[in-house]
């Protein structure tokens, strides 16, 4: 007689041998209303042939091959990047990413839903970008037994939650250390969106570089933006319009920097004949940029990889070798930036 032991089953493998999606599966699974007879008894008997077990009963043989990537918003670049290193950390384990947005200034519906479709899918993660994971999100999460990373976290890293961050404050450092070095005075500062901790830290950044060039710190020179272009722009032509305008421009972003850029154009200026300006996260339009900006890379990529190999391990129940984690930044000098005129 031999003791033989079937493999694990997945939903994805039922799904497919049924010929149905894995939401429907999902969906027999939880005694949703919304199949069709035929299809049900189609799933379950395929569930019975192989033997599989619930969430919840053996949660080391349930897996979808899904990890939800959620975002607050999809409309910038640095979310790209992000994705690209998920993806590519999932497709090392051969999982698959799902993208998705909560948009957490509207209606908590858009989080009510999210949770559901990712109950839906039996996803075996989560990764949240810029968020804070309250506490009723969390539960959630918990109840639904998905292990979550934070990438980025908006509010002060959660102690209990994996976060993966950057070297903010090092990085706002070091580009106004950059510009104090070529003899810059009058430093603006296009400030992140309020309340985010990379907003916080850059900010703390710009003051702290300031501080070691023995500047004093002058609030009319930081003007709050929002992390895109139109805010950059925005802020570029109040630095500009001071009674003594900004020699050099620090942004929290890419995006705000390249909006700095054209507030300057528009005011009949240049980059950096007349005024230098650094960003923060080597997106690839920083290259592309006419003059090329030197900005601090963000290793956003690297970040997503991260967090899906995170993920993964805690689906295998690996401990996390640590909860915080901050990838290094690096200041990457173009043209952008040059010595002040002389006025």
């Amino acid at each position: 007689m031999h003791d033989t032991q079937r493999p694990a089953v997945t939903i994805s493998a039922i799904a497919a041998e049924a010929g149905v999606s894995v939401p429907t599966v999902s969906r027999v699974l939880n005694g949703r209303s919304d199949v069709s007879p035929r299809t049900r008894e189609r799933v379950e008997a395929l569930l019975r042939d192989h033997g599989y077990q619930r969430r919840g009963v053996r949660p080391e043989v349930v897996r979808s091959g899904l990890i939800d990537l959620v975002f607050n918003d999809l409309d910038s670049p640095w979310a790209v990047e992000i994705i690209r290193g998920v993806e590519e950390g999932a497709n090392e384990a051969g999982a698959s990413t799902v993208v998705s947005a909560i948009h957490r200034r509207g209606s908590p519906k858009s989080t009510r839903q999210w949770l559901d479709n990712v109950s839906a899918r039996a996803s075996d993660g989560a990764i949240l970008v810029t968020t804070d994971l309250d506490s009723f999100l969390r539960a959630e999460l918990q109840r639904l037994q998905v292990p979550a990373v934070v990438v980025d976290p908006a509010g002060v890293p959660d102690l209990d939650v994996p976060t993966i961050g950057a070297t903010n404050w090092t990085g706002a450092v070091g580009a106004t250390e950059h510009l104090t070095g070529i003899g810059h005075r009058r430093i603006g500062f296009v400030a992140g969106m309020p309340g985010l901790w990379c907003s916080r830290a850059r900010l703390d950044g710009y003051r702290a570089g300031l501080d070691a060039a023995d500047i004093p710190f002058d609030p009319e020179l930081v003007i709050e933006g929002d992390f895109d272009y139109q805010s950059g722009f925005r802020a570029g032509c109040r630095l500009l319009e001071l009674a003594e305008p900004a020699s050099a421009v620090f942004a929290a972003s890419d995006q705000m920097a390249l909006g700095v850029y054209e507030a300057v154009r528009k005011k009949g200026l240049r980059v950096p004949e007349d005024i230098s300006v650094v960003g923060f996260d080597d997106l690839p339009e920083a290259r592309w940029a006419s003059p090329p900006l030197t900005t601090v890379r963000q290793p956003l990529a690297e970040m997503g990889k991260l967090a899906a190999r995170t993920v993964l391990r805690m689906l295998q129940g690996e401990g996390v070798e640590s909860l915080r984690v901050e990838l290094a930044t690096r200041l990457v000098v173009r043209e952008s930036t040059a010595a002040p005129r002389t006025r």
